[in-house]
Order: structure tokens, then sequence, then C-alpha cells
């Protein structure tokens, strides 16, 4: 009988493992929003790395964390370093991409909680008297990262952020780039 009970107990272990290693390798999060402002009011929010402790929603749940800055000011090179508590965790993130006003490309390399590299993506587009704002992250699902997209809804989790960044970019350029409070 506790031979039965272990040789069920390790296929659910094998089964479970063989689920989680036939989840995709790469997963992509993406939500959209409407600014009401131009493709070239909201551009330079998210191409200057400066300016990006006014709306990111990383930002406003660890205000101590460390910052640092390299490269050009903003574009193509200029660079964004953090290391927080364990909500935001540590890692850097580069301008890889711009086209301005409609496109900011950015390498995310990921230190803790684990290492990893996603790239984000802002695209920026005319509709009606805004701007829709798409921002996606796209990255290589080691099996951890599988792993802990399967048991936590990572969509819903970065997606949220996505969410609650986008609204505070909207009011950010909506007062001109002046910070709300948190």
């Amino acid at each position: 009988m506790l031979t039965n009970l272990l040789l069920f107990a390790v296929a659910i272990v094998i089964g479970f493992a063989t689920y989680i290693a036939m989840q995709p390798r790469a997963g992509t999060v993406m939500r959209t929003g409407l600014i009401a402002a131009t493709p070239a009011a909201v551009f330079p929010h998210i191409n200057d790395l400066h300016r990006w402790q006014a709306w990111s929603p990383w930002a406003r749940l660890d205000p101590h964390a460390i910052n640092t800055f390299e490269g050009p000011p903003e574009g193509i090179g200029s660079a964004f370093s953090w290391a927080g508590n364990k909500d935001v965790g540590e890692g850097k993130m580069t301008v890889v991409e711009s086209r301005p006003p409609d496109l900011v490309r950015i390498r995310l390399d990921f230190r803790k909680p684990f290492a990893n590299t996603s790239m984000a993506t802002f695209t920026l587009k005319t509709e009606g008297t805004g701007t829709r704002v798409a921002w996606s992250m796209t990255g290589e699902r080691p099996f951890i990262a599988r792993l802990m997209c399967t048991l936590f809804n990572a969509d819903k989790m970065v997606g949220t952020q996505f969410e609650k960044g986008l609204a505070n970019l909207a009011e950010v350029v909506r007062d001109g780039g002046i910070a709300a409070s948190a």
C-alpha cells in the first residue's frame, strides 16, 4: 500500500514537471491605454528614463530604491539601474531602440529576485485626439519561470502593474510632467 502511494506521488510529480516543461518557453504580457495627448507629448516620458520615477508603478512600490543612470540622458544607450525591496528587486534597463514619436524598446536585465532578460516595447499611435500606448514585455521563460507562471498568474500580476503605469503616465502627461502623489 505504501509503495503504491509512493509510486502515485512520484507519478504526480513527474506529470506536473512534464506539464511545466511543455509550457511555452517565451511569454508576453501586454496592456494598452489611451492618453489624451499627442504621441509627441507622451514619447519623452517613456524615452527619458529619468522621467520614469514620476509614473512607474514600481517606483511607487519602493520610493526608497537606489537608482542610478548612465549613458546619454535619453534615447538609445541611456540606462537605469535599480536596487530595491522585495517588491521591485534589482536590475537594469537600457533603451535599445528609439523612434520618435512612436516606438521605444528597452532591454530589461533582472538580477533579483531571479536573473532573467526581457524586452519591453512601447508603441504610440494616434487614436482620435489622443495616443494609444501599447506596453508589452516579452522574455524567455526558463523552467523555474514557467513553474512560477503556472502557480501564479504572471499576466495578471505584471499586467496589473502595466495598467497602473499607463494610468500614471496619462496623469503625468495631463499634469505637464508633474508626479502625482502615490
